[in-house]
């Protein structure tokens, strides 16, 4: 179909198809099985989280290394974060290819995805923004060396982008009514980026 010629548009669809079902990450039944650990509901309906030895290496469940991306809990949460994956994600197909966004995509997925769960302990977090981040970092590093001619995104962009994530590790955005932030899943995706672009430069485009 035409429609999914462009590999993020299925993304966004999935994400909003779950947004729908999930009524935003409230209907329990619907996001366990997209959770970065199993969450399981107890006889008498509490919650409790399967260890990551558990839920991998036991269990074998290895797309939960990448599921978190597609939970959002709110309307603004995926709306946000679509707008940017359109955006993002159409500059990266056509200036590069679909090889290159769909191996960024699973890439920032999994490290940012991880370091929230590492440093948090937590498993019920969720968003594309950490691939945003992973998106934009490997923007970034490509646009200093076109001095941004590359993908044409405004340097405030990255700007914003920084004092984002400073402002998130500092508590603000949840003091301003942002509600709670996943900063490491931003500090991982951006990290990914980085270091996928550094590999593209170095190695990826030479090969071309």
């Amino acid at each position: 179909m035409t429609i999914f010629k462009n590999l993020y548009v299925p993304l966004i669809l999935i994400a909003v198809l779950v947004a729908i079902f999930s009524n935003f990450g409230s209907v329990i039944s619907v996001i366990e099985q997209l959770t970065f650990t199993k969450i399981n509901i107890s006889s008498f309906g509490s919650l409790y989280t399967s260890s990551f030895n558990q839920t991998y290496f036991i269990e074998n469940q290895w797309w939960r290394l990448v599921s978190p991306i597609f939970i959002h809990f709110s309307f603004a949460h995926l709306a946000f974060n679509c707008l940017w994956i359109y955006i993002l994600g159409e500059k990266i197909e056509r200036v590069d290819n679909k090889v290159i966004f769909i191996l960024l995509i699973a890439t920032s997925s999994i490290f940012s995805n991880f370091l929230q769960y590492y440093w948090t302990g937590l498993s019920l977090f969720g968003g594309l923004s950490g691939v945003i981040y992973g998106l934009l970092g490997y923007c970034m590093i490509l646009e200093l060396e076109s001095k941004f001619q590359r993908y044409e995104l405004p340097p405030a962009l990255y700007l914003f982008m920084i004092a984002w994530l400073v402002l998130g590790f500092l508590g603000l955005l949840d003091l301003f009514g942002f509600g709670k932030v996943a900063n490491y899943a931003h500090l991982g995706g951006l990290i990914s980026g980085v270091m996928f672009a550094m590999i593209y430069k170095n190695f990826i485009k030479k090969l071309n």
